[in-house]
């Protein structure tokens, strides 16, 4: 029985490569809605958004924190640039709990010197490596 196809996946930022594998499948936040890439894909190219990108390779699954950027797909290969990656490993729960609560606050408030959409991101990308952790003791919302 013939092995069943992977795709490559490179995810890239300014910093390093924070991933490189034969994968089975991916799903990620395009700004379009979530979007999923098996081997042999159509070529595309789309914006991405803060979120969790989840790779699934010999049915095992790992989850990847992600900032905005751009996926690449051919039928061989995704190339995944984006501006900041965290592995699972890599994220640190209580600054990702405390930035989460930091941006929390400052969406609660009706201060004029509030950045709404700044703080919002913030909350966004600390929800993201919370879930990317395993992290969920409560549920998240990414819209305030």
């Amino acid at each position: 029985m013939a092995a069943a196809p992977k795709i490559q996946l490179d995810v890239v930022t300014p910093q390093k490569l924070a991933y490189s594998d034969q994968v089975d499948l991916i799903e990620g936040p395009a700004v379009d809605g979530l979007i999923g890439i098996l081997p042999k894909h159509a070529p595309l190219v789309t914006a991405m958004k803060i979120g969790v990108v989840r790779v699934v390779k010999d049915g095992e699954e790992i989850q990847i924190a992600i900032s905005e950027g751009f996926m690449e797909v051919r039928p061989d290969q995704i190339n995944l640039v984006v501006r900041t990656a965290e592995l699972p490993e890599e994220i640190d729960i209580e600054r990702a709990e405390s930035a989460r609560d930091r941006a929390e606050e400052k969406l609660q408030s009706s201060g004029e010197n509030i950045d709404f959409a700044r703080a919002e991101a913030s909350y966004e990308r600390a929800v993201a490596r919370l879930k990317a952790a395993g992290h969920n003791d409560r549920s998240y919302t990414t819209t305030v």
